[in-house]
């Protein structure tokens, strides 16, 4: 009778190894078939941001090779909205069986603390399943400002009253310039907030002098002489312009201001699928196609296991957290 096998004394079964790992065994291979039967059905990417965004192009991108891995279409539906909160909370509240995915950006790890209420808590509402790009951001001059060097760019800073562009209010390209200058340096510089694209074409136009922003608009710029780098806000140099040099080189230990890339599931995914989606991402990551891809939006490749995208993550939480609370930084 099947009840019996639930009333049998703890001491009789401790006793009975043999049993102990019969169970066992049955529950591991349990685990092993539902890995293996996921998916069975389409898996849909939630993208926190609007078509032709980043974060859209490389979730997009993942869409051919993960479908052919996983044997099941991946669409990919836009919910922009609220920094990316919107689809954040939406995904959060899904069904935790690995078939409603996430991708945001580092927005992600900033909102928050940036938000008076972003609905949802970032180290348990959700689980990081992989990072599939990162991007430095950068530091850069109209090439009428006579600063060759961030060095030269500080004192620049101290005798003159100069302002910046960022990508906007709350973005790492506005925290990370607000940490160098005002947290660090205690020097005054005035934000001015744009659009990505737009905010390098300000310093191009010379309406600002400083732009702050993620690489891919700055690229093709800095290589035509209409602005120039000074430096990169990554741990490393960037693929996309090895010659500029990081702001941890330039004396500044430990800085990093990346705008990242992350795919997500609802906490309580079972681990196996959540480790099988890290694999698949991973290996499409090793594709010619998609690093070309990639490099020609000035994306970084960094494949992590799951172990090392949940701890960067919380790492980021934590770090832009002290930011936003730091420079008192508020969404408009």
């Amino acid at each position: 009778m099947p009840f019996a096998l639930f009333c049998v004394p703890t001491r009789i079964l401790s006793k009975n190894r043999v049993l102990r790992q019969a169970l066992l065994g049955s529950a591991l291979s349990l685990l092993g078939l539902v890995a293996q039967a996921f998916p069975d059905k389409p898996i849909r990417i939630v993208v926190a941001f609007a078509p032709g965004s980043s974060t859209d192009i490389i979730a997009r991108t993942l869409v051919a090779p993960l479908s052919q891995a996983l044997g099941q279409p991946v669409v990919v539906e836009n919910k922009p909205g609220a920094g990316g909160n919107i689809a954040t909370v939406q995904v959060a509240k899904s069904a935790p069986d690995g078939y409603t995915l996430l991708m945001h950006s580092v927005a992600y790890s900033v909102n928050p603390t940036l938000f008076k209420n972003a609905g949802y808590d970032p180290n348990k509402d959700l689980a990081a399943v992989a990072m599939p790009a990162v991007s430095p951001n950068i530091l850069y001059v109209h090439p009428d400002v006579k600063a060759q060097n961030l060095k030269e760019l500080i004192e620049l800073v101290r005798k003159e009253k100069l302002s910046y562009a960022s990508s906007g209010n709350g973005t790492t390209t506005h925290l990370g310039a607000e940490l160098l200058f005002r947290s660090l340096l205690n020097l005054e510089v005035t934000h001015v907030p744009y659009q990505p694209a737009a905010a390098a074409n300000a310093v191009v136009s010379g309406q600002v002098p400083i732009g702050s922003t993620s690489m891919p608009p700055v690229v093709q710029l800095a290589k035509a002489g209409k602005v120039r780098a000074i430096a990169v806000t990554s741990r490393k140099r960037s693929a996309a312009m090895p010659e500029v040099p990081t702001v941890e080189e330039l004396g500044f230990k430990n800085f990093e201001a990346n705008t990242w890339f992350g795919l997500f599931a609802p906490a309580g995914t079972p681990v196996d699928v959540l480790e099988k989606l890290n694999r698949e991402v991973n290996k499409a990551l090793t594709t010619k196609a998609l690093q070309e891809g990639f490099a020609a939006l000035s994306l970084d490749i960094d494949r992590m296991d799951r172990a090392e995208v949940s701890a960067y993550v919380a790492s980021e939480v934590t770090k832009w957290g002290k930011v936003v609370q730091l420079t008192g930084a508020k969404v408009d």
